[in-house]
């Protein structure tokens, strides 16, 4: 019985540590969408335009649900057109 009730201790610190790392990473998505939302392609250097549309593609490839989630976790909303980030911090 004790060794059961250490598993599901493990266990529930393990979903902790998964939870805060799912918070970070969502801050991280929120922040980027953000960022390339608010910026003008035209105005980038050549040698950003493949890391930018990298993380463009990524961020689209996410689940709606997902990006929400990760624009709520900065506080940030992007217009309809997704051209403007907007942070509301």
């Amino acid at each position: 019985m004790r060794q059961r009730s250490e598993k599901v201790s493990m266990l529930g610190s393990e979903l902790e540590i998964l939870m805060s790392e799912r918070q970070a990473l969502l801050q991280v998505v929120g922040a980027a969408a953000a960022l390339i939302a608010s910026l003008d392609s035209r105005l980038l250097p050549p040698a950003a335009m493949k890391s930018a549309d990298l993380v463009a593609t990524t961020i689209n490839a996410l689940p709606d649900e997902v990006l929400r989630d990760a624009l709520a976790a900065v506080r940030a909303e992007i217009d309809e057109e997704g051209e403007r980030a907007f942070v509301s911090h």
